[in-house]
């Protein structure tokens, strides 16, 4: 894996749940999803689109996803009919997992994604390249990625990540990996957002523990928004994905504005979009007819209302997380149906 050296950004997404409509609940749903066609698998709305747009801004795109191997060529098969540009794509060694008799392996995620995102955080460029990373709320990704991005800003040693992974279980070869790859990093503050889907509609408050960085949404807009305030995507692109929704979501004014007011109510925006916006508006209708036109004005013209009056906003302090418990959790809640009690 080599990322360019002029990306300033390293986007991370899962699929299942993040990014494909995916069920995997029983094994009915696991079968389904490994035979289906990739022009058969949905997406979720507007996370093509923010991906399409992550890529023109010039991101490094790495999707790290807990699919199994053998659903490779489909996955990148999907991604193309989607415009989608990707960087690198990890899939999970599953049936080496079985074959092996890792059987707690199969559907752990601590000891899957982390030693993933240490090694390719080491083959980045530059300490300073940022990075967002996008989730949900079906698995284990706050918890994970929280790890991740204190690790990566030298907010924890490799005593305590030794620690956290004997709590966790995972295999030795893996804490080896995990040990060696900290090692190897440069520390940064290197996570800018962590992005949770709300895909099983989890209560936002339920992530407030994991402070601000951590950002639980709704829909793809609310990421594009985000991302908007946070300086990684052009007002213009934030538009152009506000106007996919309203052609194929059928979001009102209403429903777009009311994306934004949700984000600033939790105090994960501040009302800066407005200006850029209307500008980004203008130069827009300069050059010719607007999809969405009227949906997009009456946006503009909300946020507009929503920075001169902005509501109370959820004050998140910093979080302090003990990992040890976070780790101990994920253990039970994915121990192996074949092995453990």
């Amino acid at each position: 894996m080599s990322a360019p050296s002029e990306a300033r950004h390293v986007a991370r997404w899962d699929l299942d749940k993040t990014y494909l409509r995916t069920e995997f609940d029983t094994a009915r749903d696991l079968v389904k999803t490994a035979l289906e066609r990739p022009d058969q698998k949905r997406s979720v709305p507007g996370a093509a689109a923010v991906l399409r747009e992550l890529g023109r801004s010039g991101a490094f795109i790495h999707i790290l996803s807990g699919s199994p191997r053998q659903m490779r060529a489909r996955l990148e098969e999907k991604l193309r009919i989607d415009r989608v540009r990707w960087d690198l794509l990890t899939l999970k060694p599953n049936l080496s997992n079985l074959l092996r008799l890792r059987l707690r392996a199969v559907r752990d995620q601590l000891g899957y994604k982390l030693p993933a995102l240490l090694e390719s955080r080491r083959e980045l460029p530059g300490a300073a390249t940022r990075e967002i990373l996008v989730g949900d709320d079906a698995e284990a990704d706050a918890f994970v990625y929280s790890l991740y991005a204190d690790l990566a800003g030298g907010k924890l040693d490799s005593v305590a990540l030794g620690r956290i992974l004997r709590a966790g279980r995972v295999y030795p070869d893996v804490e080896a990996r995990c040990l060696l790859a900290l090692s190897e990093n440069r520390h940064a503050a290197a996570v800018q957002r962590i992005l949770i889907h709300l895909e099983r509609q989890t209560p936002p408050s339920r992530f407030h523990g994991y402070g601000p960085r951590v950002v639980p949404f709704y829909n793809y807009l609310q990421v594009a928004f985000v991302l908007a305030e946070d300086g990684v995507l052009e007002p213009q692109a934030v538009l152009r994905i506000a106007s996919e929704f309203a052609l194929q979501q059928r979001f009102d004014t209403r429903a777009l504005a009311r994306s934004y007011h949700d984000l600033m109510r939790r105090g994960h925006v501040k009302g800066a979009l407005a200006a850029p916006l209307e500008a980004a508006l203008g130069d827009l209708l300069a050059t010719g007819p607007v999809p969405a036109r009227e949906a997009l004005e009456g946006l503009v013209t909300e946020l507009g209302r929503y920075a001169s009056q902005p509501p109370p906003p959820l004050e998140l302090p910093e979080a302090t997380l003990d990992y040890q418990e976070l780790a101990r959790r994920h253990r039970r809640r994915h121990r192996s149906p074949f092995s453990e009690r």
